[in-house]
């Protein structure tokens, strides 16, 4: 995506580039280590189809690099640029608030079920 093509409400522009469900779960998952397409697609139960897309499409962006080891049989590593790994605070961030979501929403479900 270029420039001019971003939003500008600062969102709106994060939505862009990682709104997609399977996006941020990349990045969360590359923030741990770099990974092959295989090992990413096992972690996280998409589509081929769909992992393709969203890497091809964060590879644009600048967020993940497609390494290719020039081995045989082709050897493919997935990681996150240093721009990629800017948005670990936003996934810190996101797991923080889901958890607090979980427990609050249990606690709320106690209360309304009486118990």
């Amino acid at each position: 995506m270029e420039y001019k093509d971003l939003a500008v409400n600062p969102v709106s522009v994060v939505l862009q580039l990682v709104g997609a469900k399977w996006k941020i779960l990349i990045v969360k998952e590359l923030l741990q280590k770099e990974m092959r397409f295989s090992e990413l697609k096992k972690k996280l139960g998409c589509t081929s189809k769909v992992l393709i897309a969203c890497l091809k499409e964060m590879e644009e962006d600048g967020l993940v690099v497609r390494e290719d080891s020039g081995m045989i049989p082709p050897r493919i590593e997935y990681y996150l640029t240093d721009i990629g790994y800017t948005l670990k605070p936003v996934v810190e961030s996101m797991q923080k608030w889901g958890k607090e979501y979980k427990r609050l929403r249990k606690l709320m479900e106690k209360i309304n079920n009486g118990n």
